[in-house]
């Protein structure tokens, strides 16, 4: 990123950290890079080893009796929902015949919900579990929801527009005792806090989000759970994702995942200080600026994940004002950007779309320091004006 400018969108993807660097340039250094991991020759075998290791790495770093065998890696965040959403109820409806719907959030990421026409082109029914004005999803509703026909429930672990961590726990426990497999998101949460995923059956995370390269993620599945595969032509991965993988990337992941869940907490404290006290600025009485919602960053929210709303002002604007101003920031999800909707998020939560309109979201991690966010916060607040 340039010196000059402070960056404040690592939501949509995070620069790549000094541990993902070092284990690229690594790689380049062996003789086996660019080897194919799946050829029987020395090059081969040892890039599989390679493989192999940075699976074993990310397996650790999740944690709760997740294997190195239980990790499939995928080209991103976007394929390993996709590959979770289509796999995981094709493979609950082929175990029992029965279980033919789907349960997932009203605010998961685009990722998700856009799967949605598509199940219901293969059979299934889809439902959307409410969420409270707090951008919690409401166990009460999806209890109500729960029976013998649901195949799968999916819950994001934290929100990508609001950081607000969700009941995960909960959801798991509830959506066993009906039968169903239980999927999360946690591209935005993993390497942020600690999961609440003992009892989750599958778990979406990427690199990119937390300082690894652009273009490699993983769904990583509990050995029991039925998976059937979406993408044919080579057997790799078990079976579950055909494709000739990147070496390199997973090596840079699976560095980036270990460099940011051994100084998790101390990261964690220190990005949730800074979040509270920019919100305070922010959010001074006669400001013109309010948070979405009202949680402590660190314990039900993402620590560095601050969701704005800014009185008379459209998220365009803003995001344009204060790219000129040396600032990058974005209305919400990267991924929905050019949409004239206002966020599907916020309007979920009750938020009136003439207010939703007006949001924004600032998100960072502990390179950014205190006098770039100061910066930014007069930044914004004159805009307000």
């Amino acid at each position: 990123m340039a010196r000059d400018r402070v960056y404040l969108d690592h939501a949509a993807s995070s620069p790549m950290s000094e541990a993902a660097l070092e284990a690229e340039r690594t790689y380049e250094a062996q003789p086996y890079a660019g080897a194919n991991p799946n050829s029987l020759h020395t090059m081969g075998r040892q890039a599989a080893r390679a493989l192999d290791g940075a699976r074993a790495t990310l397996a650790r770093c999740l944690g709760c009796g997740f294997r190195p065998s239980d990790v499939t890696f995928t080209s991103g965040g976007t394929e390993s929902n996709n590959l979770a959403l289509w796999g995981l109820a094709e493979g609950a409806r082929a175990r029992d015949r029965k279980r033919v719907r789907v349960i997932m959030s009203s605010i998961e990421h685009d990722s998700v919900l856009d799967v949605a026409p598509s199940l219901r082109n293969r059979g299934f029914e889809v439902s959307f579990a409410p969420v409270g004005r707090d951008g919690r999803v409401s166990l009460d509703a999806l209890g109500s929801m729960l029976g013998p026909d649901v195949a799968l429930v999916s819950v994001m672990a934290a929100n990508n527009e609001t950081g607000i961590v969700q009941p995960l726990a909960d959801v798991a426990k509830m959506a066993h005792a009906a039968g169903a497999l239980v999927h999360t998101d946690a591209v935005q949460a993993f390497g942020r806090i600690r999961l609440e995923i003992a009892d989750v059956d599958a778990v979406s995370i990427a690199a990119h989000k937390i300082g690894g390269p652009v273009g490699i993620g993983a769904l990583v599945l509990r050995s029991r759970v039925p998976l059937r595969p979406q993408s044919f032509g080579g057997g790799q991965e078990q079976g579950r994702r055909a494709g000739t993988q990147d070496v390199r990337g997973a090596r840079a992941f699976a560095a980036a995942a270990k460099d940011c869940l051994d100084h998790l907490d101390e990261r964690a404290t220190l990005v949730s200080h800074r979040a509270q006290e920019l919100c305070q600025t922010l959010c001074a009485e006669g400001s013109g600026i309010r948070e979405t919602v009202d949680v402590a960053y660190g314990v039900g929210r993402l620590p560095g994940l601050v969701s704005l709303l800014v009185d008379n002002v459209d998220s365009e604007t803003l995001v344009l004002r204060l790219d000129e101003a040396g600032f990058e920031v974005s209305a919400g999800s990267a991924c929905s950007s050019g949409s004239l909707d206002p966020s599907h998020v916020l309007t979920a939560m009750g938020i009136p779309r003439t207010e939703a309109f007006n949001s924004l979201r600032v998100s960072f991690d502990e390179r950014v320091g205190d006098d770039d966010l100061a910066r930014f916060a007069q930044a914004l607040r004159s805009i307000a004006r």
